[in-house]
């Protein structure tokens, strides 16, 4: 069996850094890695729950992660504790990196979340990317940044992230 054969039963940490700090690790098990992108799949590793008022992550809810080595985002299928579907919280992030059992993620403040009817579309985070300073820093990731948000919500009302995913 190998690595990418997606019932290779393989742990991965995942490391989601900000700012040049761990915001978050948290353990997945690694369903496929096709040497561009990979997905994982973990319970909700939150402290409590998290209600954002369009949607509540907590205990119970599963997420399947994708990432891409060569794109700018990270797409999260969220499912609550029934495998009910709620929807996607895209990141916005740096391309993925993984050096063995562990896969680091550069958060770069955006988000999107599409809830799992495709109905509400939202873009999260803007005054929070503006503050990061990114622009002034480094605007090529801050375009690039832009861009993959556009992307993922141009994907998300045409309804095409079952292709993107696939």
């Amino acid at each position: 069996m190998s690595v990418n054969s997606p019932d290779t039963a393989s742990q991965l940490d995942v490391v989601l850094v900000k700012a040049g700090r761990t915001k978050i690790r948290y353990p997945a098990e690694l369903l496929f890695d096709d040497g561009v992108r990979l997905a994982v799949r973990a319970p909700w590793a939150g402290d409590g729950v998290r209600d954002f008022g369009f949607v509540r992550f907590e205990r119970g809810d599963v997420f399947t992660e994708y990432y891409w080595r060569d794109r700018w985002f990270a797409v999260k299928e969220v499912r609550d504790g029934t495998r009910e579907l709620k929807g996607w919280y895209c990141d916005i992030t740096r391309p993925a990196t993984r050096s063995g059992a562990e896969l680091v993620v550069e958060d770069l403040d955006l988000d999107l979340w599409v809830s799992a009817d495709g109905t509400d579309v939202r873009r999260l985070d803007e005054d929070e990317f503006e503050e990061s300073g990114l622009a002034a820093t480094d605007p090529a990731a801050a375009a690039a940044a832009v861009a993959a948000l556009d992307e993922l919500e141009g994907l998300a009302r045409a309804g095409g992230f079952g292709a993107l995913l696939r």
